[in-house]
């Protein structure tokens, strides 16, 4: 992923999932622009095992994190499996997270077809 297109929401910090592991998060990002649709994007520092993006205990823990830095809404929710790599892990958010990210910096394309 480009580094240049992002807007970093968190730095490093620890979570556990729901088997009790401890996981090293190097970071949350988004991209800087998008057309309604924000996908988090959870940088890892080692590699995940299969399914980790539904594990709900892990989810609420970014969740809690999010909210730490801010924002007021759900947890995110599992993303599309066919976009899950071994050190990344891509959740959807849901529509209260896009004040969020616009207070972040986000740039929501769509709205200029508003006019």
């Amino acid at each position: 992923m480009n580094q240049d297109t992002d807007i970093q929401l968190s730095g490093p910090f620890k979570a556990t999932d729901g088997s009790g592991r401890s996981l090293d998060i190097k970071a949350l990002r988004i991209f800087d622009e998008g057309y309604g649709v924000i996908d988090l994007f959870v940088d890892l520092a080692a590699p995940a095992a299969d399914g980790l993006h539904r594990d709900k205990k892990l989810i609420a823990e970014i969740g809690a994190r999010l909210r730490g830095l801010g924002y007021t809404g759900p947890d995110p929710t599992p993303g599309d499996p066919v976009v899950q790599e071994k050190k990344l892990i891509v959740l959807d958010t849901p529509d209260e997270f896009l004040p969020f990210a616009v207070r972040k910096g986000w740039k929501d394309l769509s709205s200029e077809f508003d006019e």
